[in-house]
Order: structure tokens, then C-alpha cells, then sequence
């Protein structure tokens, strides 16, 4: 058993080589030309007004976006840890499938629902027999902060109302019966306790903001640049890979620094994927004022929640006469399989489709390889398991963007590079989901109990028969909820992917920004159709997570009570 032990560690040493590789050497490239350029040129070598707007307006917009995201979830996280009402389930379901949709799927959602072909706008101009559609958000501030609420809600809700549902209500019925108002219970007893978790929330909203790529290429426009779409535009318009490389090491020291504050403080990166709140803390809204706060909070979610996807998922399926009424049709579904040109040059939707879903399998089998080969290496050592824990999650505070544009250095400036780019695609999303994955499998790994394993091998079981026969039995599910979550990263992924794309090999999230971009009704439909596509198989991943962890926590209760 000791043998085992001793001979575990050596597991990291594949991950860590995948690190080295295709992380710290590529993070290496972007300092190392940045660093060049400051050699040969000093300050003056540098567009600083362009560093510098690009700086402000994404503090400025992340700041902005998280204080809206955290005001709305603070209430919202309340309602989920305090009440129980009917249509809960319901609306836990929709709170949590913002949280793993791609950027694109959101984008066109808002499009479907408030953009100049959007549902609303054709309502009004319908209603009102007007020539210009009279919503005119799209390209505007307003339009980000209200995808960064939408995207990002269910963070705060999920993780606050994790916290919410932990406190005991005693505590605070204890306060309330020595005469302290509600103001001073939630001021002095609830926001204390709740102080860790609201951090944590506001942390990672913040981070995930200021790294936002999708929702300011497709909501901003291009009169709104933040680091991520300034480092993209610097490399693939401007072909300036020195200022990129700058651009990139900023973001990355802000990242960074987020990502240390946040572990720092003792909190962690995890959210709970879909929280379940303990039946002793709930009960139904008492009184006129509470039933209104529970009915009209509902309301108010299902409508910044359900709404937009609802719209998208209408655009796509129907389509208007030239009577100008609308009908149910598959047309932009069945589109998705042609080419009506037959150009050599086109690419059917349904190719991306496919190569996205090829990419997602490839990307997360090697998450979940090197999620496990981590988690058993750093089981035996604690002080291992530190420094292992700090490496792997250094993907999750790097931004995508700045990841694309480290492997494009790295391994794509060659004549002979873009054959490799399907190759590097998946590489890039395995490195993305495998923190999540990591901190899926280890709480599982961690709760086997030692005396399975030396019972295992005092009966003569060999290390591998005791993986085999005991741990991977118990850890599986865990194993099948990070597969199937990193399928769902990978499925969605935006921001690297733009940089390592060929336009022959297009992922489905690249496509519909495509066609987002190209004018007529045709192309907008096919956009439509693709995010419904990329949504159903979003939602049903979510589901069958969901399915995975009531099973594991059923079999955890029985386990403990037998």
C-alpha cells in the first residue's frame, strides 16, 4: 500500500507536461514578444490611448454589470434559499441554464427578442404602423449590461442562496424574538454570514465581465472595446501582435490578480451547479407583501430568463409570408444542410455542427484524463495537492481570448500552422474545462473512505484492481457529470476559438456569429436555427448533470442511513 502511495504522485507528471506545453509556453510567447518590443522601441514604442481606453472601459463596464448582477441576485437568492412556491423547480431550471450557455446563444437571444428584427420591435412596429423599428438597444451599453445581468445572474443566485439555505433560521427567529427589527436581523445576524459567500459571487461576476468577449463583440458594437475585443482586433484586423501581446499581459495580471484575491480570501472558484435547498429552511409566502415580493421577483425572472431564449427559439422556427403573417416552418432548419450555390468555398452549418461536436468529445475525454490523472496524483500529498491546485486553475483565470492569442503565437505563425489548427481547438477547450473538471472529480475522490482501499489491498488487490474495483465504482458519476459538463465548455467555447478557426473547419459558435453579422433575413434565421441547436444541446447536458447529481446524492443519503 505504501508502494501505491509513494508511486501515485508520478500520475501529475502527463498534466503537468500538458501545462507546460500548452499553457506556460504559449503565456511565454505573448511576454516574450511584448518584451521584445519594449527592448527595441522603450515607452514610446506603444499606442497608449489605445491601452488606455481599452483598460477603462472594461473596468468601467465589469464594474458597472456587477454591481446590476449583484443588486438583482442578492433578492433572487433570498426567494430560492427562504420560499417555497409552485413553479419552483421550474424557475431553478431557468436560473440555472444561463450559467453554461455560450456567448453567442445569449447574443442571439437578445437579437431575437429586443434587436431591429427582433420580436418586440416587430410587435410595436406591427401594433403602431411604424417604418423604423422604435427599440433601438442593440450596439449600446445598455444592451451589455442587460446580456452581463442575464449571463451572469445565476452565479449570484446559485452561490449566495448555497450559503442562504445553510444558515440556520433559528438564528435568526432567535433575533427577531429579542426585539431586533428585520432591518437589524439581516444587517447584523444574515449579511455576516452571508459575507464570504456575496464576496465569492461578486469575485467571479466581476472576473467573468471583465473577460467578457462574445457579448461586447455582438451586443457593443464596434464603438465598445474592452481588452478582449481590442487584443482580438489588434491580431486578426491590424495583424499588431506587439500591442496584443501588451493588451494580453494586462488582462492577464488583472486576471490574475482576481483569481489570487479570490483564493486568497479563502473562497474557492466552485459553484454549486445546480443547488438544492434544505426543506427546513422553506416556507410558503405569508402575508400580502411577501406573496407580491415571491410572485413578482418570479415574474421578473422568468422574464429576463425565459424570455429571450423563448424568442429565439420562435425566430427560428417560423417565418413570415410575404402576406406578412407568420407560420410554423422548418426552412431555416432545413437550410442548415444546403448549399444552395454550391460553392467550394461555403461551408454548411451543419459541417460546423459536426465539427463542434467532435471537438467537444475530443476535448472533453482529455479533460477528464488529465482531471483524473491530477486528482489521484495529488491525493496522497497534501502540499502536492496545493501546488497542483494553484497550476491547474491558472486556465481559469487566463481569458480565453488571451488564450487564443498565446497558442496563435505558439504554434500558429508557420506556413504549415493551419493544418494543425483542428488539432489545437480541442487542446484549447481541454485546458478550459479542466479546472472544472478537477474540482468535480476530487471532492468525489476524497470522500472514498481509506479503509476500501487498504481493505482492498490487504486481500491482495493490486493498485490497478483496486482503481478498477473500488474508487472508479464510486467516483463515476462525478466522472460522467465532468465529462459531460466539459462537453458543454467545449461546445459553447467563443473567445479562443476565433483565433485558431480556419474557415473551412468552423465550430457552430463561430458560425452563428457569422451569419449574425451578414444582412438578410435568410442568414439571420440560419443564425437562429444554429443557437436553438446549440441551446437544445446545452439544456440537455444541464439535465443530465442534474440527473447525475440527484442520483449521487440519493445513493449518498442511503449509503449514510444504512
Amino acid at each position: 500500500m505504501n508502494r501505491r502511495r509513494a508511486g501515485r504522485p508520478a500520475l501529475w507528471l502527463l498534466p503537468l507536461a500538458f501545462l507546460l506545453v500548452f499553457y506556460f509556453y504559449p503565456l511565454g510567447r505573448v511576454l516574450a514578444l511584448s518584451f521584445s518590443q519594449w527592448v527595441s522601441k522603450g515607452l514610446a514604442g506603444w499606442n497608449w490611448a489605445v491601452v488606455r481606453d481599452a483598460v477603462g472601459f472594461t473596468l468601467y463596464q465589469a464594474a458597472l454589470s456587477t454591481l446590476l448582477t449583484v443588486l438583482l441576485g442578492l433578492p433572487a437568492a433570498y426567494l430560492f434559499a427562504r420560499f417555497q412556491f409552485r413553479g419552483k423547480e421550474f424557475l431553478r431550471v431557468a436560473t440555472t441554464l444561463p450559467f453554461i450557455l455560450p456567448t453567442v446563444v445569449v447574443a442571439a437571444g437578445f437579437n431575437a427578442l429586443i434587436g431591429p428584427r427582433g420580436w418586440l420591435n416587430l410587435l410595436l412596429m406591427g401594433a403602431f404602423h411604424l417604418a423604423q423599428p422604435p427599440i433601438a438597444i442593440q450596439n449600446t451599453l445598455a444592451a451589455i449590461l442587460l446580456a452581463h445581468v442575464f449571463y451572469n445572474l445565476s452565479i449570484v443566485i446559485r452561490t449566495v442562496a448555497a450559503a442562504w439555505e445553510g444558515i440556520d433560521a433559528r438564528l435568526e427567529n432567535a433575533a427577531r424574538t429579542l426585539g431586533a427589527s428585520p432591518f437589524r436581523v439581516l444587517h447584523e445576524v444574515t449579511l455576516p454570514l452571508l459575507r464570504p459567500a456575496i464576496l465569492s459571487a461578486l469575485l467571479l461576476v466581476f472576473l467573468f465581465d471583465f473577460t467578457s468577449f462574445g457579448v461586447i463583440l455582438m451586443m457593443g458594437g464596434p464603438q465598445f472595446t474592452t481588452l478582449e475585443v481590442e487584443i482580438y482586433i489588434q491580431t486578426m484586423q491590424f495583424l499588431n501582435l506587439p500591442l496584443a501581446g501588451l493588451l494580453a499581459l494586462i488582462q492577464l495580471a488583472f486576471c490574475m490578480l482576481i483569481t489570487g484575491t479570490l483564493i486568497g480570501t479563502g473562497r474557492s472558484m466552485d459553484v454549486p451547479l445546480m443547488p438544492r435547498v434544505r426543506q427546513e429552511n422553506l416556507r410558503g409566502a405569508r402575508g400580502f407583501t411577501e406573496k407580491i415580493f415571491v410572485v413578482g421577483l418570479s415574474a421578473f425572472l422568468i422574464i429576463l430568463l425565459v424570455l429571450p431564449l423563448l424568442a429565439l427559439t420562435a425566430q427560428a422556427f417560423f417565418i413570415q409570408s410575404e402576406a406578412g403573417g407568420w407560420h410554423f416552418s422548418l426552412t431555416f432548419f432545413r437550410q442548415l444542410f444546403l448549399n444552395p450555390r454550391s460553392s467550394i468555398f461555403y461551408v454548411p452549418p451543419i459541417t460546423a455542427l459536426r465539427n463542434s461536436l467532435l471537438y467537444a468529445l475530443a476535448a472533453s475525454s482529455l479533460a477528464l484524463v488529465l482531471g483524473m490523472l491530477v486528482a489521484l496524483g495529488a491525493s496522497s500529498n497534501s502540499r502536492l495537492n496545493r501546488w497542483l491546485d494553484w497550476l491547474v486553475m491558472l486556465p481559469l483565470g487566463t481569458s480565453a481570448v488571451t488564450f487564443g492569442l498565446a497558442l496563435f503565437l505558439a504554434f500558429g505563425m508557420s506556413v504549415s500552422a493551419p493544418r494543425w489548427y483542428p488539432l489545437l481547438i480541442p487542446l484549447a477547450h481541454a485546458l478550459i474545462a479542466l479546472p472544472f473538471v478537477l474540482r468535480l472529480i476530487e471532492p468525489a475522490l476524497r470522500s472514498i473512505p481509506p479503509n476500501l482501499k487498504w481493505a482492498a489491498a490487504t486481500l491482495g488487490a493490486s493498485p490497478r484492481r483496486v482503481w478498477r474495483e473500488v474508487e472508479l465504482p464510486i467516483i463515476r458519476r462525478a466522472a460522467a457529470t465532468a465529462f459531460v459538463y466539459a462537453f458543454a465548455i467545449s461546445l459553447g467555447e467563443f473567445g479562443a476559438t476565433s483565433f485558431l478557426t480556419r474557415p473551412d473547419i468552423p465550430t457552430l459558435p463561430i458560425a452563428v456569429y457569422r451569419y449574425l453579422s451578414l444582412p438578410g433575413t435568410l442568414n439571420f434565421g440560419q443564425a437562429m436555427a444554429m443557437a436553438v441547436v446549440l441551446l437544445v444541446v446545452c439544456a440537455a447536458s444541464m439535465f443530465l448533470v442534474d440527473r447525475l447529481q440527484l442520483s449521487f446524492n440519493i445513493k449518498e443519503e442511503t449509503r449514510k442511513h444504512a
